[in-house]
């Protein structure tokens, strides 16, 4: 009886780690109030889908959180600034803008903008098993894994 007890929590432990529930921060001013935050969700461990959201905040001000869609646990996820001030975030394949002003827009892009990307910020991405922002350091090629 108190083998069973014991042997039940061990049998589901590993169905609950493959689950993936993270998040990672970017300081846009090196301030908390300004950010960019991305999280990922994986309610299921045998779904190999992991839902991506990105929530844009300038406190006190605004904060919103917009749906990405859906990529794997290791999808990268990068962010360009613009000069106007707004940012590309590039998920995989997809790309979407978005503002700090009133944190209400993101919107889906078909394509890169004609004047370019802007400035690489730097990237989310997995690393040592965990979800980090990975700056992007002046003068380097893109950060890559």
């Amino acid at each position: 009886m108190r083998l069973r007890h014991l042997l039940l929590p061990l049998l589901a432990a590993p169905l609950l780690t493959a689950c993936v529930n993270d998040g990672a921060t970017y300081e846009i001013d090196n301030t908390r109030e300004h950010v960019l935050s991305l999280i990922r969700e994986q309610p299921y461990f045998w779904d190999g889908k992991v839902e991506l959201f990105m929530i844009v905040s300038r406190m006190p001000a605004c904060m919103r959180r917009h749906s990405l869609g859906f990529g794997t646990e290791k999808t990268k996820v990068e962010v360009y600034q613009v000069p106007s001030g707004a940012f590309i975030i590039k998920a995989g394949k997809k790309m979407f803008a978005t503002e700090t002003q009133t944190c209400e827009s993101m919107a889906k892009m078909d394509s890169e903008p004609p004047e370019g990307m802007g400035q690489l910020m730097g990237v989310f991405r997995v690393k040592k098993g965990g979800l980090v922002f990975v700056k992007e350091e002046k003068g380097e090629s893109p950060a890559e894994e």
